[in-house]
């Protein structure tokens, strides 16, 4: 069953669609992993003064796209009108998740990809049903989907509202067991 839900426009406030402004990861090493993400997406990496030890990566755009780079095993939890409290954890090795993300950059493929070797994390050049992405596994333990500028493009031909949900229709399913 699709849901096709009435997009709002935002074009007074932000100029575009509605979007994803920053996010967040937890790592083992916050501070080298904000600066070769920093590199990577053609920003900069500040500390993040809410929770010690973090990071902010700042790709500096006109829509304040940002990664949160937190020490590995911080929780978030609510903390009523104040808002967030960082919860230190063990400085646990992160594990494989669900979550990732992909992000646009102005970065050539062959610089991301080098960058990536030069850290040795695993990198690779992926189809995804229409448009490509480069894997980078930060640390080898979290997935984030690198566009640069001929793979944006692919994607956002993809994506485009008018086509999108008929494209991936048609793109073949995985079969389930069961």
């Amino acid at each position: 069953m699709t849901t096709t839900a009435t997009p709002v426009s935002l074009d007074h406030i932000i100029g575009k669609a509605p979007m994803i402004h920053h996010l967040s990861i937890a790592v083992r090493n916050p501070q080298k992993v904000a600066t070769v993400l920093a590199e990577i997406i053609g920003g900069t990496a500040v500390a993040f003064p809410p929770n010690p030890g973090s990071y902010w990566v700042l790709q500096l755009d006109p829509n304040g796209t940002g990664i949160e780079i937190y020490p590995a095993g911080t929780t978030l939890h609510p903390d009523g009108a104040q808002g967030v409290a960082f919860v230190p954890g063990l400085n646990r090795e992160p594990e494989y998740g669900a979550f990732h993300f992909a992000i646009s950059v102005a970065t050539e493929a062959s610089k991301v990809a080098a960058i990536a070797a030069r850290e040795e994390w695993q990198c690779y050049e992926c189809m995804r049903g229409g448009f490509h992405v480069l894997e980078i596994w930060v640390e080898n333990k979290i997935l984030i989907e690198v566009l640069p500028p001929d793979f944006t493009a692919e994607y956002l031909a993809v994506t485009k509202p008018e086509g999108v949900v008929e494209h991936m229709s048609r793109v073949q399913r995985l079969k389930l067991p069961g």
